[in-house]
């Protein structure tokens, strides 16, 4: 039981935190351009805050992309174990010695491959989003370089 319920338990909540989470980073964005907006100009103050609460930054966007698409690679990557807990509750003859061992082997195989992806992909995400984690990325291959 406690493989089951706490692998589901988790994973709601983890699903629940990246939607808090897209929301308020979306807020604060909102929040953080219109208070920019409205101090930069007194003449301009209604139309500042009108168009600040309607959009983003490209910098703020940015960052809300980049840790949706971490958080959702890894809770797509989680799906296979999801199915083992699950399948294991229903049928306790699915484990690595039962009836199903093929099944069971195949699974935990699958699972153990989306693991290695979202740990590859994860490295590719932050390349791309971040600046200062593609500049220490590249100095570690030019330092290898210069050994």
């Amino acid at each position: 039981m406690n493989r089951g319920f706490v692998i589901w338990f988790n994973y709601i909540v983890m699903v629940s935190c990246v939607c808090v989470l897209s929301f308020k980073l979306n807020e604060a964005s909102k929040m953080r351009r219109a208070c920019t907006k409205l101090s930069s100009s007194l003449a301009q103050q209604d139309k500042a805050a009108a168009s600040a609460t309607t959009g983003m930054s490209p910098k703020d966007m940015q960052v809300v992309m980049s840790v949706v698409l971490v958080c959702s690679i890894f809770i797509f990557t989680q799906v296979p174990y999801l199915l083992v807990s699950l399948t294991r509750l229903l049928n306790s003859q699915f484990n690595g010695s039962g009836l199903l061992d093929g099944l069971f082997g195949t699974i935990n195989t699958v699972g153990r491959t989306c693991s290695f992806l979202n740990a590859s992909v994860n490295i590719l995400v932050y390349y791309n989003f971040n600046s200062k984690y593609r500049s220490v990325f590249l100095s570690l291959f030019q330092a290898k370089r210069q050994l």
